[in-house]
């Protein structure tokens, strides 16, 4: 597809996103909810006055990060909740919107900085040593700038963390919230790293230590700390974005098919 913001010398945005973010806009619109059935592709792409190339893709990706279901034969829907988190709000989540990512970013704050304070206090050897291996990993793969082994080291560490608090609403919880920032990874980074991976394993590092010596202030305090700085890699990344995009005089909806370039589907890299 070929994107407005390419000719105005703004950051190029695949198709398929631009598409994406208008549909998730038409649901929220509708008040569609977990289960409701959306128009056919066709219709969609009427209705968004895209492509019905682009508006596939927008579909694939929306369904790659679990906010759409294509049942063959039976048409497209709105997904079901996978678990954690379980609110019909959520089905209007907006992965590229500021506000809805730092009330996203300050949840995760709240129950993942609890969850870090009774690791702290119940871990067993072998949580601890989960935990570290998880933080290890994720330095490693940083290391050599592998960010798909660090994405896994990454969902490894914070999953131990929320085993370690012996809570399973709270394990829980960070599962599913992180569920949903891995939608804005997607669809603000195109599989980019949001910053540096480094810093972030360096902080799973000193947490981990801080978990491993019963250092409960201090381990809910470094977690903060390292939620804090995904948050300012996130408002850095929306307000480039915002900035580059906000003047651009472009259509309000995207017509032309995609180039070769919007076919495949970004992977799920997440700083955090």
């Amino acid at each position: 597809m070929a994107d407005p913001s390419a000719a105005s010398g703004g950051p190029y945005r695949p198709g398929y996103e631009l598409v994406a973010e208008q549909l998730l806009e038409y649901i929220a619109e509708q008040n569609l909810r977990p289960g409701d059935r959306l128009p056919t592709e066709a219709g969609l792409a009427e209705i968004l006055g895209a492509s019905r190339n682009v508006t596939r893709e927008a579909v694939k990706v929306l369904a790659a990060i679990g906010r759409l279901s294509v049942r063959r034969g039976a048409g497209i829907f709105v997904a079901e909740a996978s678990g954690g988190l379980v609110d019909d709000h959520l089905a209007h989540f907006r992965p590229t919107s500021m506000e809805d990512v730092l009330m996203l970013l300050d949840y995760r704050t709240v129950i993942e900085s609890e969850t870090a304070r009774r690791a702290a206090g119940l871990a067993t050897p072998i949580q601890v040593r989960t935990i570290r291996e998880g933080a290890q990993g994720s330095l490693t793969a940083a290391q050599q700038n592998d960010a798909h082994a660090f994405a896994r080291a990454d969902e490894a560490f914070h999953d131990a963390v929320g085993a370690a608090s012996h809570n399973v609403f709270l394990r829980s919880s960070v599962a599913g919230v992180r569920r949903l920032a891995s939608q804005s990874d997607v669809l603000l980074f195109h599989g980019d790293a949001p910053g540096s991976l480094e810093v972030a394993a360096r902080q799973h590092l000193a947490i981990a230590e801080a978990v491993a010596a019963g250092e409960a202030d201090l381990a809910s305090e470094l977690m903060v700390e390292h939620i804090a700085t995904t948050q300012s890699q996130f408002e850095r990344k929306i307000r480039d974005r915002l900035f580059n995009l906000g003047e651009r005089a472009a259509p309000a909806r995207p017509t032309t098919d995609s180039g070769p370039g919007d076919s495949g589907l970004p992977p799920q890299t997440s700083v955090s």
